[in-house]
Order: structure tokens, then C-alpha cells, then sequence
């Protein structure tokens, strides 16, 4: 059995016996065992009542977080001609067609959001079994297919987090770092609950939002009042 080290154990401690927290006392915690060498990310993670292995329960979407992710992230664009210079001027980190596509299949997958216009769909098409698996393949449905490359790149640099429930019926998201003030935190979890919540699907049965959890990258994870992520207090 791995030791646990005296930091840990501290910080498990901490946490032990709170549960179902305000979101302002949640991310007060969260940053006070955030203790690690370097800026920790906040995650959350929702647990949901719904079988996304329907197509009537799947849960998807983006939120523009107000305070942003603390992330810097990478923009690939698939993409020819004007919409090329368009996606390279918005700040776009790759851009390219059959290379960009020969790349990836060569395993170099240097970016953290996948942009396409739908005329290069048919290429990008090919890469399915690699991005489907890291939730990178583009979809017209959380605006990453789509002709207004400039607005799609400005989202994702922006602090754009895009969600999927996974098979458990579980979605997550970093939704800033540890440094970020406590004000700026909570706003980003209940930014970022209530996308979850307009998200829900006509299939959902039963209580919707069932748990709301936080916990940062190397910290104990802790449980939220839903109440108080959702506003419904």
C-alpha cells in the first residue's frame, strides 16, 4: 500500500467530516488544501440522473465562464483558404487541412480544442477514432463545426469550457485555478452549474442534479449543497 504523506493525510483530514457545503464555503476549502508547488486547478464534477446512452438523456454544451479558465489553451483549426487566414488572425495555434490531418495521425495532437468549417468535415472525419476518445472531434452542436472561425477561436482562448456527460452520467470541468480569488471561483461554478442545468435533457427522470463535487488538482474532493450551486437556495 503507497504511503500517504503527511501533507495528504492533513488534507483529507480537513475535509473529513464536511459535506453538502455552501459554494462559498466549498471553494474556501478547496484553496486552503490547495498546497501543492504549483497553481492547482479547481475542478468540478456533477452527477446527473440520466443514461447518457440514450440519445434523449445525452447531456452536452459550452459555458463562457465569466472569470475564464486560468488556462492557456491550444486551438487547432481545420480550415483552407480565407477561413484559414481568418482562424491564423484570430490566434488560432494550428491551422491546416490534410497536413494538419496527416499530423494527427502521426500521434502529434498538440492542442486542447478542435475547430472545423463543415466543408472539411470529410477530413476531419477520418480522425474520429483518435479525437472521438479525447473529446476533441469537432461538433456543429457545441459550435466548433461551423464557418465563423474567428468567433469559435476567440471562445476557446476566452475561457469557453465545453461538457459532456460521460457513461455514468457524470460531467466535469476545470472551472479555474487555485490562485483565482474566492468570489471569481464561485461565480464559475454556478456559471458553469447552470449551463449544466439549461443542458438538461427532455429524457431526464427524477432529480436531475443529484451531487455537485469540487476538489483541486492534487487536494481531497468535497460535496456542495446543490441548492446553493444552482441558486436555488
Amino acid at each position: 500500500m503507497a504511503k500517504i504523506g503527511k501533507r495528504t493525510r492533513a488534507a483529507r483530514e480537513a475535509v473529513a467530516d464536511k459535506h453538502n457545503l455552501s459554494v462559498e464555503d466549498g471553494v474556501s476549502l478547496v484553496k486552503k488544501n490547495a498546497t501543492a508547488k504549483f497553481d492547482e486547478t479547481v475542478e468540478i464534477s456533477l452527477n446527473l440522473g440520466v443514461d447518457p446512452r440514450h440519445a434523449d438523456q445525452m447531456v452536452r454544451g459550452t459555458v463562457t465562464l465569466p472569470n475564464g479558465t486560468g488556462k492557456m489553451v491550444r486551438v487547432a483549426v481545420f480550415a483552407r483558404g480565407p477561413k484559414a487566414e481568418e482562424a491564423q488572425a484570430a490566434g488560432a495555434d494550428i491551422v491546416g487541412a490534410e497536413d494538419l490531418m496527416e499530423q494527427i495521425q502521426g500521434g502529434q495532437i498538440n492542442f486542447d480544442r478542435c475547430i472545423a468549417t463543415p466543408d472539411m468535415m470529410p477530413i476531419v472525419g477520418r480522425l474520429g477514432k483518435i479525437l472521438g476518445p479525447r473529446n476533441l472531434m469537432p461538433n456543429p452542436k457545441v459550435g466548433t463545426v461551423t464557418m465563423d472561425v474567428k468567433e469559435a477561436v476567440e471562445a476557446a482562448k476566452g475561457g469557453q469550457v465545453q461538457f459532456k456527460a460521460e457513461k455514468a452520467g457524470v460531467v466535469h470541468a476545470g472551472i479555474g485555478k487555485a490562485s483565482f480569488d474566492e468570489a471569481a471561483l464561485a461565480q464559475n461554478i454556478r456559471a458553469f452549474v447552470e449551463a449544466v442545468s439549461r443542458a438538461k435533457p427532455a429524457g431526464a427522470k427524477g432529480t436531475y442534479m443529484k451531487q455537485v463535487a469540487l476538489t483541486s488538482t492534487m487536494g481531497p474532493g468535497i460535496t456542495l449543497d446543490v441548492g446553493s450551486a444552482t441558486g436555488n437556495t
